[in-house]
């Protein structure tokens, strides 16, 4: 039975297995991810108690069990207890030794998530292609830069007047911030600094940062998951990365920082693709503001650099946010509208106590 388990928890489809009377005999780890349930909870209980509406549900697992004969439906609409609505290609399949305890086998395919899939992978593409375009420029605008700095600095010292100083002072202070804005384009420059660390650490870290900014103004609720257990990441930039995300609701919510609500949520995920690469288990961070919302036009960028809804806004922090999720081989997403904007990042947890 050990091995069944093992086998059915190492498969990315959502698998769940009902007797006869349609009762959950098993549930592997993509089907609790999928369906947003534990196995623990629904063994025993009846297939109608997975999701909300179950009428159609039910009676797709009837006439399969009735007929002994399979049945494959295409991007059928399921309503989660929680609420969330997805859709999924189901293929159910029916057991006909009927000797052991399996009568049927469900097998539940998210059809956003092979979507998504395609959506990581292109979102990674164009990051990477714009960082090698960003490198390029920065080599052709610090080059000329440096020779302009140094040039203002020797005319400064042959100015037979020190109160024209001031003109090459501003020279001076312009290719600096020119300098430091390219730096700051180019965003994370060292390697990983790499090592076990508690994922609540870093996120508690955050909050007390932003709490002391907003001067105590802003609520910050927190839903954490205590048995996420800690893994290899770099303290400092994930810091930077979550600071950008949140500091963008606060800049949002301005000047009613009193009315700024922020969710911290955290949770592990089973069997989860994170572009290309299927992961044992991942840490799933939703950071969660009641803000306006970012402007539909500006969503397909929201990550692309110099792209803000601000008009003193750089746009570079959530694009340098992406980059340091990124160099953890994981996955920054963003889903927003009026009253809710959610910013998800996925961290691979690969650890042999996970």
């Amino acid at each position: 039975m050990r091995q069944i388990r093992e086998l059915l928890d190492s498969i990315s489809t959502g698998i769940v297995a009902l007797d006869a009377n349609l009762q959950i005999v098993a549930l592997n780890a993509a089907g609790q991810a999928l369906l947003e349930t534990s196995e623990a909870r629904c063994i025993g209980q009846h297939a109608g108690s997975l999701i909300l509406h179950s009428a159609d549900w039910l009676q797709r697992l009837r006439h399969a069990l009735s007929n002994n004969t399979p049945q494959a439906s295409r991007g059928v609409s399921l309503v989660l207890v929680s609420g969330q609505e997805v859709r999924v290609d189901i293929i159910i399949t029916p057991i006909l030794d009927g000797e052991g305890p399996f009568r049927l086998v469900v097998e539940l395919t998210a059809v956003d998530r092979l979507l998504k899939i395609s959506r990581d992978e292109s979102a990674q593409h164009a990051q990477e292609t714009s960082r090698a375009i960003i490198r390029g420029l920065a080599h052709e605008i610090k080059n000329p830069l440096g020779g302009v700095r140094g040039a203002a600095q020797l005319l400064a010292k042959e100015l037979p007047n020190a109160a024209l100083a001031e003109y090459t002072d501003v020279i001076i202070r312009e290719a600096d911030r020119l300098r430091d804005l390219v730096d700051r384009l180019l965003g994370p420059n060292r390697q990983l600094d790499v090592q076990p660390l508690n994922i609540h650490e870093i996120m508690e870290h955050v909050r007390n940062l932003i709490t002391a900014e907003s001067g105590n103004q802003v609520v910050i609720t927190r839903d954490y998951d205590p048995s996420l257990p800690e893994f290899p990441c770099d303290r400092a930039q994930l810091i930077q990365a979550v600071l950008n995300i949140m500091r963008n609701a606060l800049q949002a919510a301005a000047p009613n920082l009193d009315q700024c609500e922020i969710i911290l949520r955290s949770r592990s995920q089973r069997q989860f693709t994170v572009g290309a690469k299927l992961h044992r288990l991942v840490c799933r961070i939703d950071i969660i503001d009641n803000g306006p919302g970012i402007p539909a036009d500006l969503m397909p960028a929201v990550f692309a650099p110099m792209v803000t809804g601000r008009a003193d806004g750089t746009g570079l922090g959530l694009s340098i946010a992406q980059s340091i999720i990124y160099l953890h081989g994981g996955a920054l997403e963003c889903d927003s509208r009026p009253g809710e904007t959610r910013f998800t990042f996925y961290l691979p947890m690969d650890t042999r106590d996970a």
